[in-house]
């Protein structure tokens, strides 16, 4: 028997997102067919090669919380009743919920295990339009931006601090995109404030001009992009002899050494999505979708209208390749690093004291702790404040009984609960069916089903949808 429970009986039962019934969803349903046909003949010149990585990422992000591709039963209250929590997709940069996770777990990681309580800065490293084409197709050359940003760095702090051995402390991370989507490979790191001494101190950085790391940054990149053959070096002198390259750095303010908060916000925008469902309408009857944010510097628009396609063809180039790493960690930080300080005490110091105007930290006896990697329910608890694994009906806690994955388990579970019909109904993508997949009915509108997760298998995290959906609940 299946009994609806509404949801203000228990108004602080968790009520996670529907994702059938997203925008996002909803344009990739409808256009992702016409837009993967389409492609080469309308978008290959201007967004690159097809790349199969998009195939796989749209398919999972479209099975994402499908109960027809596995879940695991939640119960074992004392009321004896069940709920049914799918999978989800876990595809980063792409899915907002699952890649949302991800952004929290980074952003605890950073504050716990990897930075030193010393002041940090949050640098952002731009480079001209007129280079940008050629780190579309090529992700090494990616690697090597992130190179040349390490080495201005490190460069540039030295010289100002007069430690030729000093070493930085630095996170990269790798965004392509810009405020409307576009493709805008650029850096975000976020350094120490300073450079760290083998002897366990580290001295902090005064307020100085960063045009000369912009010089340097500039320098070195067009340097690597004539070794690649990606420009000549009549290109390259053209191009800095330009009152403005089109080379950036900025640096906002300084990060307290003890404000471990600050820390992980900004560790958690460095990793955000590429775009936000928040910002995105979408319009089914015109085929277009209106993405808001800041006002555009030379239209002075808040706003932008896509054709559907051309925003399918907009968020996909920022999927990253399998196994590429948009996060490094360089110095201080890096993972050798700070494996090798786990093994072998500071070396005693041994170097020319500081200047008397320096601001200098002892760190010599800091030790980042292991930091247990949050749950994804805990992670619940901590963003919308409500217990997700309790029970609607009973209010007890409950637990994991079993993870279903088994295709004919999974068939024979769904139709003796008579649930089997109303998951195949559920509108699919229609893109030709893969030789992995099972076809399915003719799309109807999407039942909507209050839906919880649980552990490292349940990845996603939401907006909560404002309508009141019932509860399933199991005899």
């Amino acid at each position: 028997m299946i009994l609806c429970i509404p949801n203000y009986v228990h108004s602080k039962v968790y009520r996670p997102r529907q994702p059938r019934q997203s925008p996002l969803w909803r344009c990739l349903y409808d256009h992702y067919a016409a837009f993967k046909s389409n492609y080469k003949q309308t978008f290959e010149q201007t967004h690159g090669f097809w790349r199969e990585v998009v195939d796989r990422v749209v398919q999972q992000f479209l099975e994402c919380g499908d109960l027809a591709k596995g879940f695991a039963r939640i119960g074992a209250c004392g009321c004896g009743k069940e709920h049914l929590l799918p999978f989800s997709c876990k595809c980063r940069n792409f899915c907002p919920s699952c890649h949302q996770k991800k952004v929290l777990l980074f952003g605890e990681h950073v504050r716990h295990e990897i930075v030193y309580p010393v002041p940090h800065r949050q640098y952002v490293l731009t480079i001209p339009k007129r280079l940008r084409c050629y780190f579309r197709n090529n992700h090494k050359l990616l690697g090597q931006l992130c190179l040349a940003a390490r080495d201005s760095l490190k460069t540039f702090l030295r010289t100002q601090l007069g430690l030729p051995e000093g070493e930085v402390g630095m996170i990269l991370v790798i965004h392509t995109f810009g405020e409307y989507l576009g493709w805008h490979p650029h850096l975000h790191i976020l350094c120490a404030d300073g450079l760290f001494r083998q002897s366990g101190l580290f001295q902090c950085m005064r307020p100085v001009d960063l045009q000369e790391l912009e010089l340097l940054f500039r320098d070195r990149v067009l340097n690597f992009l004539v070794q690649a053959g990606k420009i000549d070096q009549a290109t390259a002198d053209q191009i800095s002899a330009w009152p403005h390259s089109g080379f950036g750095v900025d640096n906002g303010s300084v990060i307290a050494k003890n404000d471990t908060a600050a820390i992980e916000r900004v560790a958690q925008y460095m990793l955000r999505n590429p775009f936000a469902l928040s910002k995105m309408t979408y319009n089914e009857h015109s085929a277009t979708v209106i993405y808001r944010s800041k006002p555009d510097y030379h239209s002075k628009c808040n706003f932008k209208v896509f054709s559907a396609e051309a925003f399918i063809a907009a968020i996909t180039q920022h999927i990253p390749a399998h196994g590429f790493q948009n996060v490094r960690y360089y110095g201080w930080y890096s993972n050798k690093t700070r494996g090798q300080r786990r093994k072998q005490t500071l070396a005693a110091a041994t170097e020319d004291p500081p200047t008397a105007d320096a601001d200098v930290i002892d760190v010599s006896d800091y030790q980042p702790k292991k930091h247990a990697s949050k749950k994804w329910r805990e992670l619940i608890k901590k963003v919308w404040e409500v217990e997700p694994l309790i029970c609607p009906k009973c209010g007890k806690p409950m637990r994991v009984i079993a993870l279903i994955d088994d295709p004919g388990v999974i068939f024979e579970i769904l139709s003796h609960l008579g649930l089997w019909e109303a998951v195949n109904e559920q509108t699919r993508s229609r893109a030709p069916p893969r030789q992995d997949s099972a076809a399915y009915s003719s799309p109807e509108e999407p039942r909507q089903y209050a839906i919880l997760y649980e552990d490292a298998f349940f990845d996603g995290i939401d907006q909560l949808p404002e309508d009141e959906f019932p509860t399933i609940l199991i005899d």
